[in-house]
């Protein structure tokens, strides 16, 4: 791990320049730079009613445990003088423009997950910098000049490494991983860290021993596939520092959707009920933030033995308020209860999406030739 400009080479094997920039709890210092009353103070972007969701959370409110996706009922108990401000998409899809046009100064091919992240491959120099590490300083001090706000990034070979490494520094930090250190940087990482593994995922990890990169890495492919199927072959690769996906400009998003998994199963109508309309604030919340436009509801539910069920709806035409999203979310919520048995995780999804190709490019969630010689 460096935070200069490691050597490094381009070849057909799959080693690019990539930047991961990820904006520093985006909503909330957004909030905080338009009214600065609020800089210091612990602040959520969100429903502030019992019901409601934090989108966001300053540094301030994550001092406390106040996390995104947290009920705001919770996070008031964790934080008693925590500011709830409501959300302003549009203000932050603005800005958001402007971000993305720092990006696209320096290449073409960006790869937005959402308002406030986004990979860039910088492999094709097109400015004649001569360093990714260096491109990735320009567009934070870039950024700060031209919005007020600030951002941290990550420069390694792979999307899943700079990813990670976006993250260490934060906030208003870089981080360099170079070629040839990726698999000794994961060694030392909790499987926690990696994208995708969710607090059960780590858990099912751990009651096999596995906790760290090093000890998944420890693992045989068969061993892997035979306790998590065709999740295996990513954790393979993870383990050794390995991505082989490139930076998409273009990626048409399919679905929508945020789920939920309980601390103890849960079998009452009322529990879930109660639940599922904090599912379908932060569905909705991740609906208007990427703008997404669908017509098909699916409710999934895991029960206690892991087995699955879905259920799912569609409209004539898309779904245009959270009303009617939520009106056929407890529709298919009445079509499984009474549950046979309790449940684990609970998730709604809105897919049959409609975009356009402009707003295709810019829709969340995850490398190309010339030479860059330097990191």
């Amino acid at each position: 791990m460096s935070t200069g400009d490691p050597d490094g080479e381009s070849d057909d094997g799959g080693l690019r320049k990539v930047i991961h920039v990820d904006m520093d709890a985006f909503y909330a210092s957004v909030e905080q730079r338009d009214e600065p009353a609020l800089r210091g103070l612990p602040v959520a972007v969100g429903g502030s009613s019992d019901r409601g969701v934090v989108a966001a959370a300053s540094y301030e409110a994550r001092r406390y445990g106040v996390r995104s996706a947290m009920a705001s009922a919770r996070a008031r108990r964790l934080c008693p003088a925590l500011v709830f401000r409501k959300p302003r998409f549009a203000v932050y899809k603005a800005i958001s423009q402007q971000i993305r046009a720092i990006f696209e100064d320096y290449t073409p091919h960006v790869e937005p997950l959402s308002l406030d992240e986004a990979f860039l491959d910088v492999t094709d120099d097109v400015k004649g910098i001569g360093s990714a590490t260096r491109i990735a300083e320009l567009i934070r001090t870039r950024i700060k000049a031209e919005t007020g706000l600030t951002a941290s990034a990550g420069v390694s070979y792979n999307k899943f490494l700079a990813k990670l490494a976006s993250d260490e520094n934060k906030p208003d930090g870089l981080c360099v991983i170079r070629p040839g250190e990726g698999a000794a940087y994961v060694a030392g990482l909790a499987v926690s860290r990696f994208h995708g593994v969710g607090p059960r995922g780590a858990e099912r990890l751990a009651v096999l021993g596995i906790r760290t990169g090093a000890d998944l890495a420890a693992r045989d492919i068969d061993f892997l596939r035979r306790h998590f199927g065709s999740q295996a072959d990513y954790l393979f690769r993870a383990a050794r520092g390995i991505d082989l996906r490139r930076v998409q400009a273009h990626r048409a998003r399919k679905s929508v959707g945020a789920e939920r998994t309980f601390d103890h199963d849960v079998s009452s109508g009322s529990a879930l009920r109660e639940t599922l309309e904090r599912i379908i604030a932060l569905t909705w919340e991740r609906i208007e933030r990427s703008e997404a436009s669908g017509r098909t509801v699916t409710l999934k539910v895991k029960h206690a033995d892991f087995s699955l069920l879905t259920r799912a709806r569609s409209a004539a035409r898309p779904i245009a308020t959270r009303a009617e999203f939520a009106a056929v979310s407890h529709l298919l919520l009445g079509d499984v209860l009474p549950l046979a048995q309790p449940i684990r995780l609970m998730g709604l999804t809105l897919s049959a999406l409609e975009e356009d190709d402009e707003d295709a490019g810019a829709t969340p969630r995850a490398v190309g030739e010339t030479q860059l010689p330097l990191f």
